[in-house]
């Protein structure tokens, strides 16, 4: 039994959560991976419905292959330009970007599109991913966006919000609580 006026035990270090998997595989190639599988879906699994992928491009913007060209185009030129500005910010603040060790961050990057979002650049790649699902237009090739966000969130996002809390403490809550996570 201690004594009375003895401090308290130490207290365990901070596990980032997220079991053994967190922030083990980089983010883009968990992309990758889960885009992979959407085309596997997509060719493996055909449903008489759906319908072919959009090649050749359309002779026209106004059919109904054009239009699925649109929306492809627009949701991957807004994940590029979104995990774009992202990666830029964290250049310019001179913090890591790797997101395998973020006890490296310099500083909480809070400008730009981190005014929005605690996770551009997966934000960005989850709109990648949907433009992937849509070009491949199959419905069970839109469960690779869910599943995407569902690996960041527990083995990512989770484990890197621990470790930059323990860093950065007060500051950090702070943008937490005036930031949504992903939009």
């Amino acid at each position: 039994m201690p004594a009375p006026h003895s401090p308290p035990p130490p207290a365990p270090p901070a596990t980032p959560g997220g079991g053994w998997l967190a922030l083990k595989i980089p983010p883009p190639l968990v992309c990758l991976a889960i885009a992979a599988a959407m085309y596997a879906l997509a060719r493996w699994a055909p449903l008489p419905f759906a319908p072919s992928p959009a090649w050749p491009p359309p002779p026209s913007l106004w059919s109904a292959r054009g239009l699925q060209w649109g929306v492809v185009a627009l949701l991957a030129l807004t994940g590029l330009l979104v995990a774009g500005a992202a990666r830029w910010a964290f250049y310019r603040y001179g913090t890591t970007a790797n997101p395998l060790c973020p006890q490296a961050s310099a500083c909480i990057v809070q400008t730009g599109v981190y005014r929005f979002s605690r996770n551009p650049m997966y934000l960005g790649m989850a709109l990648c991913l949907a433009a992937w699902a849509v070009w491949l237009a199959h419905p069970l090739a839109l469960l690779g966006v869910p599943a995407f966000v569902a690996w960041m969130h527990f083995f990512q996002i989770r484990p890197e919000e621990s470790i930059l809390q323990s860093r950065f403490g007060t500051p950090y809550n702070a943008y937490l609580a005036r930031v949504r996570r992903w939009l």
